[in-house]
């Protein structure tokens, strides 16, 4: 791997932390990694190296990305569940960081507050990862920007809109990533559900140097109406109270990607989401939802689900091409 930018020893908190050069250059890394992948080359230039991956949230995709990433990197992985780790409980979060920076070259967490992450970063030798926390999800960004790439051969000018609740993790981490990459990100929900103020504010002055743009619209209309891209995620996040899915159902179905929506984009657009994704009845979650509520799918119709416009799994996969990107560039 020829690394023409110098990432070695970096944290990987958020995307605000790195340059459009600096993202442009994991993507082209992860495309790189994932050609050998697929054609069955080696890449274990990182053998006799380990690493820490700290799940106080569970998670399918980010878990399965970071093993088989590192294992192909040919890193070892100790894998600390919520139950088997005591940061924050009996070792505070700067001890934790100071004793597995003796142990493991680089530190992984997925779990709450940004302000967790940003600890562990602070008083570890070592790179840190966030795998997600509430305010942020960088890796998601990675491979969505790479999904984006794969399917139109580029990302200026892109327009994506995100529908739904805006708030959080993604609907902050995809306004950012649109922000810095040239491409326009448009909001499309209730403006309770919008981005905070104050990094809508920065995300703008970040568009405007970049040649992208960031809206803000309660009009579903207006906000698909020639979309490249149609993004949603689930309305209730993991760790939120049961309460809050009648709420959320009852404000954010207007917002429900379907069929209109999808037309309203145009022939051309395209379907992401970051997965697990309520389109039909065939989970645990999902029955007790549509049992309760009635209803039999809810942030995205299994109809736009299942269509050949979703790039879902495509990905999904590219989480872990793009986590290996990262895992090389801080570590090599």
């Amino acid at each position: 791997m020829d690394l023409k930018v110098n990432l070695k020893g970096r944290d990987f908190l958020k995307l605000l932390d790195f340059t459009r050069e600096e993202i442009l250059f994991l993507l082209d890394l992860a495309a790189e990694l994932k050609d050998k992948k697929k054609k069955g080359i080696p890449v274990d230039t990182l053998r006799g190296k380990n690493v820490a991956l700290i799940f106080e949230k569970t998670s399918t995709r980010t878990r399965c990305a970071f093993e088989t990433a590192a294992h192909d990197l040919g890193l070892g992985t100790t894998y600390l569940d919520p139950s088997g780790s005591q940061i924050g409980k009996k070792e505070s979060i700067a001890d934790t960081a100071r004793v597995l920076s003796g142990m493991f070259e680089g530190i992984e967490y997925r779990g709450f507050g940004q302000d967790i992450v940003e600890e562990l970063a602070e008083y570890a030798s070592v790179p840190v990862w966030n795998g997600l926390t509430n305010e942020f999800h960088p890796t998601q960004m990675l491979a969505d920007l790479l999904t984006i790439r794969e399917h139109f051969g580029r990302l200026q000018g892109i327009r994506l809109t995100y529908m739904g609740d805006a708030r959080y993790n993604m609907g902050n981490s995809l306004m950012a990533a649109c922000a810095l990459m040239g491409m326009h990100f448009t909001a499309c929900t209730t403006p309770e559900y919008f981005p905070a103020d104050e990094l809508t504010h920065r995300c703008r002055e970040l568009a405007a140097a970049s040649g992208g743009s960031v809206t803000l619209t309660e009009n579903v209309e207006q906000g698909a109406r020639g979309a490249d891209v149609i993004y949603t995620d689930v309305w209730v996040s993991m760790g939120e109270p049961e309460q809050v899915w009648e709420e959320r159902i009852r404000e954010l179905t207007p917002y429900q990607v379907n069929r209109q929506v999808m037309e309203y984009a145009g022939e051309n657009a395209v379907f992401m989401h970051c997965l697990p994704a309520f389109h039909d009845l065939k989970t645990t979650t999902g029955a007790q939802i549509g049992q309760r509520f009635g209803i039999t799918e809810m942030e995205v119709t299994d109809e736009v689900f299942e269509s050949d416009k979703s790039l879902v799994f495509q990905e999904a996969e590219n989480r872990m091409h793009t986590i290996k990107a990262v895992m090389a560039a801080t570590l090599s």
